[in-house]
């Protein structure tokens, strides 16, 4: 089977998990319709205390779950939505998508990936020890973030999940994701 959708996830109010859905309607340039952390502007609230009118470059979290799998080989129970994703994915190697990537998933509903997800210290209380394995170093020194990757919604739809993800890569010389 290829890259497919494994989870839908949102939230309308702030919490660190966002419950599974059946589906869930990407809507372009705003996010996840009803969740949270959709619209123009940044809605995380630390960023939004920073500077309220930065532009929203986390509308939809993407988290691959081969880490979720990782996650509970390790002693961790952690389940699709968990971690606050909103699209949980199998098959993409989500990490090693360069910026500007496009994933078209379902019908007609396409993401562009903005960077990586820097998670907060929530994490450790969501689960003692989480963070660690989330956030660590790379066979170079370099800080590794492993907690998924953020997007913009560039074309409206809905998606559930079994849904099919393709990705198409931008041209060009490709730039690493960095955190957004």
């Amino acid at each position: 089977m290829g890259a497919r959708v494994t989870a839908v996830s949102s939230n309308p109010t702030y919490s660190f998990s966002k419950p599974n859905r059946e589906s869930v309607t990407l809507l372009a340039g705003l996010g996840v319709e009803g969740d949270v952390h959709a619209g123009e502007k940044v809605k995380h609230r630390f960023r939004m205390r920073r500077d309220p009118d930065q532009p929203n470059l986390r509308q939809v979290h993407l988290i691959h779950e081969e880490l979720l799998d990782e996650l509970v080989a390790d002693g961790f129970a952690v389940a699709p939505g968990e971690l606050g994703e909103n699209i949980t994915t199998r098959g993409v190697d989500l990490l090693g998508l360069p910026t500007g990537a496009l994933l078209r998933i379902g019908a007609s509903a396409v993401v562009e990936i903005t960077g990586l997800r820097n998670p907060c210290r929530q994490i450790d209380g969501f689960r003692a020890g989480l963070m660690k394995k989330v956030v660590g170093r790379d066979e170079n020194g370099a800080v590794a973030h492993r907690s998924g990757v953020m997007s913009v919604v560039r074309q409206s739809g809905e998606i559930r999940p079994g849904d099919a993800i393709e990705v198409v890569l931008p041209e060009g010389p490709h730039r690493r994701l960095r955190t957004v």
